[in-house]
């Protein structure tokens, strides 16, 4: 089984996307990207040891949104085109469920306990509520206009919304699926990353990142990062946030103590979706335009690997530890 990884990793993602193989999650971490155009509409699966693709997994029409569940055993990938979303079995990398999810389903955000996938559905100005345990939509909740990130938070109370055209963020209580709360940040946010003690949102907006306190919703701090911030990761402490900056191909590193800018990482081109691994060491980011990943050391803010072969990556979800 090594051998034949080792030789499908030689290959380009063209050569292997429609071919799912078996992986172990033993004490290894997995990166799975979304990745698609013209009809390439895979799941590239990385290997974070050796920085290769070993799987692809094919799912519907222009996938976007990807999140795993806390346990590792599901990707929940949500493809536009298809008005679908696809559950990816990691341990065969296999699709074993495709659920209906509303218009162009987006962003994708599980639950801590694993129950729920909350799915943006931009055209419709709403949220999708999936229950995990039936693979079915069970709820929806109007939010602003064009729902384009989403976010919940540790404790699985709020799910925190990006509306990219009204210009605010919706504040959903998971309890009974309603708006408790909104929150005005300025132009067009996108992505969207709470802090590991769930007492910030970092959300990207315009050509800067927004914080918001989420004890009372209300905006704390701007950070002025590069141009057309969009993916936002946190680091598994809190210590650092990294935002993917879509038109100055570049990572800001932020320092959540300050709120300043620390580092900025040049990457590939249009950096979209980016991701930390569970130890915090790597940050993983999808370069649409450059058609690879981008792997950055976390201790030294330098990109340390390059991971090529892809077609259009967009997002990016990786597997905790077990």
């Amino acid at each position: 089984m090594h051998k034949l990884l080792r030789l499908l990793a030689i290959g380009t993602l063209a050569a292997f996307a429609f071919v799912a193989f078996p992986l172990s999650l033993s004490a290894q971490t997995f990166a799975y990207v979304t990745d698609s155009i013209n009809g390439a509409d895979n799941v590239a699966v990385i290997d974070t040891s050796s920085n290769t693709i070993v799987a692809g997994v094919r799912v519907g029409s222009y996938p976007t949104g990807v999140a795993i569940t806390p346990d590792g055993k599901r990707v929940y990938v949500a493809s536009e085109a298809s008005d679908t979303v696809s559950v990816i079995d990691t341990s065969s990398n296999t699709v074993t469920a495709t659920v209906k999810a509303g218009n162009n389903p987006d962003a994708i955000a599980i639950t801590p306990d694993g129950s729920r996938v909350y799915v943006t559905n931009p055209v419709d100005n709403q949220v999708s509520v999936i229950s995990t345990f039936i693979n079915r939509v069970v709820g929806t909740v109007k939010v602003g206009k064009v729902p384009h990130g989403a976010a919940i938070n540790p404790d699985g109370t709020r799910a925190y919304i990006t509306n990219s055209n009204s210009s605010d963020v919706s504040v959903i209580d998971t309890f009974d699926n309603r708006v408790v709360a909104t929150v005005q940040v300025g132009f067009g946010p996108s992505g969207i990353a709470i802090t590991p003690d769930g007492r910030r949102a970092y959300v990207g907006n315009g050509n800067e990142v927004v914080v918001i306190d989420t004890r009372d919703n209300r905006v704390v701090a701007r950070i002025k990062v590069g141009a057309t911030p969009y993916g936002v990761a946190i680091a598994p402490d809190g210590r650092r946030a990294y935002v993917a900056n879509l038109f100055s191909h570049d990572v800001s590193v932020i320092d959540t103590s300050t709120d300043t800018v620390v580092a900025a990482v040049q990457v590939g081109d249009h950096p979209f979706g980016i991701a930390v691994t569970p130890d915090g060491r790597r940050v993983y980011v999808a370069n649409m335009e450059s058609h690879d990943i981008s792997v950055i050391d976390t201790s030294s803010n330098t990109v340390v690997a390059t991971i090529s072969g892809f077609v259009q990556p967009r997002e990016i979800a990786i597997t905790p530890l077990h």
